[in-house]
């Protein structure tokens, strides 16, 4: 398996991988989500010129198995917060066909060791409660809670 910085030959594999992922937020949340994708073609091509948004993506057998978006976040001047910047994982994803075979846990090893070469402070990332699969996942690759966002649907 290779892991490599994406490009726009991997814009198409990337929106099929979009539409799995949401499927599951979908089905976990109606209220919230409908399916489709979070981002198009168009607005992939330009995520994937922006420096401050790093998309990694995984190669098995000759085809894109998973990616990584991340967005660069940077805190600085709070009056009450150090100073300190942020690796942002926008959205992993891993081909539901290949899943457990290592493919997210080097999309994300991937994605520290980019963060660490850095000199970024964290790695941090959101989980929906519909998704227990991927809150587990991230918590045996060592995340822990950071802080907790509540609702009371109405």
């Amino acid at each position: 398996m290779e892991v490599r910085d994406a490009g726009r030959r991997d814009v198409g594999a990337m929106l099929d991988l979009l539409a799995q992922v949401n499927r599951v937020h979908a089905e976990g949340r109606p209220d919230l989500f409908r399916l489709g994708t979070k981002y198009g073609a168009d607005e992939l091509a330009a995520i994937l010129e922006d420096d401050d948004r790093p998309v990694f993506v995984a190669v098995l057998n000759g085809r894109v198995a998973g990616y990584c978006l991340c967005e660069v976040h940077r805190m600085e001047g709070d009056p009450i917060r150090r100073d300190a910047t942020t690796l942002y994982i926008d959205d992993l994803c891993v081909d539901e066909g290949v899943r457990g075979r290592g493919v997210g846990r080097a999309l994300y090893g991937h994605a520290v060791a980019w963060a660490r070469e850095r000199g970024f402070f964290d790695v941090t990332l959101n989980v929906w409660e519909c998704n227990p699969g991927a809150r587990a996942f991230y918590e045996a690759l060592g995340m822990v809670p950071m802080k907790t966002c509540m609702e009371q649907v109405l």
